[in-house]
């Protein structure tokens, strides 16, 4: 388990414990905290987490920024790669490709997933990322390649 989750586990116990992790996760790479990302839920496999639509993260027509959209499904996506590598392992990003699908007209669940089998060796593994409005409607679907290689000795 890595320090992130575990920190994720014992936070998330107390009572605020989300919005307290939400506050600590965003500060450790603080490009998220742009998005000021609200997490859900996280454990191997899959992590939510919720970004408002607000004045600083929209666009001139005034829906969410596709780059903040983008941000919010990197910061899932890091918090999958916490919860799921495995401790004698070592992740980074290697690439994004997204699709944008229809308008980012409210709040935003982003999502990110992968199957057990995608982490059985190193090298590419594939984070099925997707942010959906609040009417259920994907926005934004892709995938996030990030790069799993062991930690040196």
């Amino acid at each position: 388990m890595s320090d992130t989750f575990a920190l994720y586990r014992k936070v998330t116990a107390l009572p605020l414990g989300k919005q307290i992790f939400s506050f600590i996760y965003a500060q450790k790479a603080t490009y998220f905290w742009t998005v000021r990302p609200q997490v859900r839920e996280v454990r191997p496999h899959h992590a939510a987490l919720t970004i408002k639509k607000r004045r600083a993260v929209q666009n001139h027509i005034g829906t969410v920024h596709a780059i903040a959209v983008c941000n919010g499904l990197e910061a899932a996506m890091g918090l999958l790669a916490e919860a799921t590598v495995p401790k004698d392992r070592r992740w980074i990003p290697k690439g994004m490709e997204v699709a944008y699908l229809a308008k980012s007209t409210t709040d935003l669940l982003c999502t990110a997933d992968t199957d057990p089998a995608d982490w059985e060796q190193t090298g590419d593994v594939p984070v099925r990322v997707k942010a959906i409005r609040e009417d259920g409607t994907v926005v934004v679907e892709g995938t996030i390649t990030i790069y799993v290689s062991d930690k040196k000795k």
